[in-house]
């Protein structure tokens, strides 16, 4: 059985080991938004689901002379395998749980992916330029859960946006304040779900971000109005954000996904 356990802060670079019977390795993390650099090219050229290989992420970390080892004790081989029709195995625990960011971040990075390699028509150079910069953040988030993940990371998702015209303004707009809206209330839920602190903490610094996004993007569709926090979203008697389980949010995630997402064996409490 894997286990997996964060390790604190240090100068704003998260530390982590993952620990096995076998092995520990530690790898200092910088701020995600370092990490897509890379990947963003790659993705304009067509390649939406392929994470960055190790090698490149370590070097954005600075830290290949401090790895010794990135394994988790009895992972399977082939972990990594390709999608088969009968879908994939979120997992169990808290490992089950980054699966499941993982998967969100696959989805919306293909999504602001193709969103800026084909702009919808009469896009302005300031809506591109935030768009590009959330497309960044999520190409930055998907890479880091893959990275950290390692031999227990689902494969990449085929994803189906094929009821989203990419050439139209309030289409695209419109899809991406469902997946921010998603998102959020995806890592407010799953917070119960997290038995280690560390992975809390690293789920809180996402999920602010993901809020950011889900801000901006409601104000382009109402610029000026009180929607960037509307009361479908902000409940008016606490003013929290909504939670949402991940029954809930990768039923509402479906149409997008075509893959099969197996997720019986996430924590429920």
């Amino acid at each position: 059985m894997c286990h997996s356990v964060w390790a604190g802060c240090q100068n704003d670079k998260t530390i982590f080991h993952l620990n096995s019977d076998r092995a520990m390795s530690k790898i200092i993390i910088p701020d995600l938004k370092e990490i897509g650099t890379e990947a963003k090219s790659r993705d304009a050229a067509g390649q939406l689901l392929t994470p960055m290989r190790r090698g490149a992420f370590l070097k954005y970390l600075g830290a290949s002379a401090l790895v010794t080892a990135f394994t988790i004790s009895g992972c399977k081989d082939d972990d990594n395998a390709p999608v088969t029709m009968q879908g994939v195995d979120l997992g169990s625990g808290d490992i089950g749980i980054l699966n499941y960011a993982y998967a969100l971040e696959q989805l919306e990075a293909a999504f602001y992916s193709q969103v800026i390699s084909t702009p919808y028509s009469g896009i302005t150079d300031a809506e591109k330029q935030i768009l590009t910069e959330i497309r960044d953040h999520e190409l930055a988030h998907r890479d880091f859960f893959k990275a950290a993940l390692a031999d227990k990371a689902i494969g990449g998702l085929e994803v189906d946006f094929s009821s989203i015209n990419f050439g139209d303004r309030a289409s695209v707009l419109g899809a991406a304040k469902v997946f921010e809206d998603l998102g959020v209330s995806a890592y407010n839920g799953a917070g119960k779900l997290i038995t280690s602190p560390d992975y809390l903490l690293l789920a809180g610094k996402i999920v602010s971000v993901e809020a950011r996004h889900a801000a901006v993007i409601r104000d382009l569709l109402m610029p000026f109005s009180a929607d960037f926090a509307g009361d479908d979203i902000v409940m008016a008697s606490n003013g929290l954000d909504a939670a949402k389980m991940p029954n809930e949010v990768l039923t509402a995630a479906k149409p997008y996904v075509k893959t099969t997402i197996n997720f019986s064996n996430l924590p429920t409490s």
